[in-house]
């Protein structure tokens, strides 16, 4: 067996060092302090040159400015009560069914998702729903479930759902119509395999429950509305320039300023409460995750990782595909999604591969973190919206609920991929 050489075993042990601080969070400092001290720990150890430190951040443009936009919006709507008033809304149209309530919510937070991503839906639903729900008399976790599980489920519907899909295809983002082409099937049987499941699995929890036919509902003023349509117009925008086969980060960026401007100018108000309520620590931890990959990329992991690839395709494109999606699927709640999407991109960006084969790497990285609190960045936001509402959900019966959950929902998106 081939030794490792001696800077390539230093870089890896500093990675995998950054990520379990990134996952851990020891002393509870913020995920992006570990991500930058990994990255700047490779710098300084000189086991990265600065120009190949530079080129990974610059590979993070796109979606940089992709989160930017997306965050100024979703903030924006959190302030002007949209998304209190969308929750009330699903109440008032339960009409004191714990069932439909459910229904509801998940409804709402799939359309959260696809149209602003899945960070969203964790970060401004999630308090939205516990108002709601606490209102109406209910026990919140359950419809809080929904948020958590939801964010990944509905996060490939379009390449706007979650920034894991600007991070895997990078520049080689496929048109519009070609993405519906592969992930409209997967998607659909991904959100409904996933409520199906946790719908059964969460039965007794809502028969026990008796909640308020009518809660009060909060008015949407002039700036709630405007900032509905703006949410609106972003779509437009955005699905014309993936139709386009354009990069979606400057114009995300651009709409979700202009958004914010035009709502607060017309509403006469400061721009500061959106600019503090945005989660800017996310930028320094998404580019240090781009500095330590690159590392990887210069110590050979990733040509490694896509000869391996290459092999198994070579012998059968379909096992392939099974198995890359499943592994990518495992790798997301060991590592989190964002660096191995990272890796898988990287991989798939190494050469052509078949379209069942980077179709399964996309829902492995996406659907995957479904399984535990530490698989994506989305339910780790959502952890912190309930530790703001004084609710712990431990790492042990999340994953009992993800064990449940999770893998019908991937083996059936995984099918309709590659089959």
């Amino acid at each position: 067996m081939p030794s490792v050489p001696h800077d390539a075993f230093w870089a890896w042990s500093i990675i995998v060092a950054a990520t379990a601080g990134v996952l851990i969070r020891p002393f509870r400092l913020p995920e992006a302090v570990w991500a930058v001290a990994g990255a700047t720990a490779l710098l300084l150890l000189g086991l990265l040159p600065w120009q190949d430190a530079l080129a990974g951040i610059e590979k993070g443009l796109d979606v940089y400015l992709f989160l930017i936009g997306m965050m100024l919006i979703a903030e924006l709507a959190r302030l002007e009560g949209l998304f209190d008033y969308l929750a009330a809304l699903a109440v008032e149209y339960a009409a004191g069914s714990p069932q439909r309530l459910f229904l509801l919510i998940y409804l709402v937070g799939t359309l959260v998702t696809v149209l602003l991503s899945n960070d969203a839906t964790a970060i401004v639903l999630t308090p939205a729903v516990y108002a709601a729900t606490r209102a109406a008399g209910a026990q919140p976790l359950p419809y809080l479930f929904v948020c958590a599980f939801i964010a990944n489920a509905a996060s490939f519907v379009l390449p706007i759902s979650n920034p894991a899909n600007l991070v895997v295809f990078g520049a080689h983002m496929p048109p519009l119509i070609e993405w519906l082409r592969l992930f409209a099937l997967p998607s659909a049987a991904s959100i409904l395999m996933t409520y199906v499941v946790l719908r059964l699995a969460l039965h007794r929890a809502l028969k026990e429950e008796t909640i308020a036919p009518r809660v009060p509902h909060p008015k949407l003023g002039r700036g709630g509305k405007l900032t509905a349509v703006g949410i609106a117009a972003i779509g437009v925008v955005l699905v014309a320039a993936s139709a386009l086969d354009k990069p979606l980060g400057l114009p995300t960026f651009i709409c979700g300023v202009v958004t914010s401007t035009l709502v607060l100018l017309l509403s006469r108000q400061s721009p500061l409460p959106v600019l503090q309520g945005v989660s800017w620590s996310v930028l320094p931890l998404v580019g240090g995750l781009f500095v330590m990959v690159e590392a990887l990329v210069k110590t050979g992991a990733i040509g490694s990782l896509s000869a391996l690839l290459h092999q198994a395709i070579a012998q059968s494109v379909t096992k392939a595909a099974w198995s890359v999606g499943i592994a990518t699927a495992v790798a997301d709640n060991i590592a989190n999604n964002l660096p191995v999407g990272l890796v898988a991109g990287s991989v798939a960006a190494s050469d052509h591969l078949p379209a069942p084969v980077v179709s399964a790497i996309l829902i492995g990285v996406d659907l995957g973190p479904n399984l535990s609190v530490t698989g994506s960045l989305a339910t780790i936001l959502w952890l912190v919206a309930l530790r703001r509402e004084k609710i712990e959900v431990g790492a042990w019966p999340f994953l009992k609920l993800g064990l449940l959950v999770t893998p019908p929902a991937l083996i059936a998106a995984l099918a309709a991929a590659i089959w």
